[in-house]
Parts: structure tokens; sequence; C-alpha cells
């Protein structure tokens, strides 16, 4: 059996896409929405996969690193190109490291970065 939880966070920044033509080429900003899946095969001794106090504060860290700024300049989309997929990678990829840190037993599954209502990257192990 797996079990499954989500949590949503939101922030605004700014990104341009580098080697794109187009509008998305020139510096532009989203409020984006951030959707972060962590499944278990167990239960803790409380009944939880996490709580969501403690998933809330690991993806809000994270949004917080990327809220109000330009997404360009902080690494690794310094060099990285900063598309919603990507961007849902590096959510994805930290947010694994400090979950598992928490608890070995937990696995970050998914992430869904939307950058508008119509448009959403989705990053899945």
């Amino acid at each position: 059996m797996k079990y499954s939880v989500y949590r949503e966070t939101f922030f605004s920044a700014a990104h341009h896409l580098r080697n794109y033509r187009g509008k998305c080429e020139n510096v532009h900003g989203h409020n984006w929405r951030v959707r972060v899946f962590v499944s278990a095969d167990c239960l803790d001794g409380d009944g939880f996969v996490v709580d969501f106090k403690t998933l809330d504060q690991v993806i809000n860290e994270i949004a917080d690193t990327l809220d109000h700024q330009d997404v360009n300049t902080i690494p690794p989309f310094d060099h990285l190109n900063p598309t919603a997929e990507n961007i849902a990678l590096y959510i994805l990829t930290e947010a694994d490291r400090m979950m598992r840190k928490l608890d070995e037993r937990l696995l970050v599954s998914r992430v869904m970065v939307w950058e508008s209502d119509k448009s959403c990257a989705i990053v899945e192990v």
C-alpha cells in the first residue's frame, strides 16, 4: 500500500527564457502555483504520511527563495533555463532532500508547477 498527501504554495517571480524566440524571451513575471506530493509505504506512529505543517514549512522555505526574485539570477537558474519544467524539478529535488532528512521513509513523488491557470508542468518519480 502507498499513501500520498499534497500541499500547495504560491510565489510571485520574474524570469525569461533563454534560447527562445517570442515574448517569453523578455523578462516577465508569473504568480506561480506549486503542488508538492509526498508518499510513503507506511504511516508514522501517529497515522500520518507527514504532518501538513511540516510539509508547509519545507515547501514554503523553497518558495521563499524564489518569491519576488528574478529566477534567472538564482542558482541553478543562473545557468539552467528557468522553464516551468526545470523549476518543478528543482522544487522536487530540494523538497525530497529536505523531507528525507526529516524522515527517510518519505518520498517527494510529484511536483506540479503552474505559471498560469492554463499552463502546468509536472515532474514525478
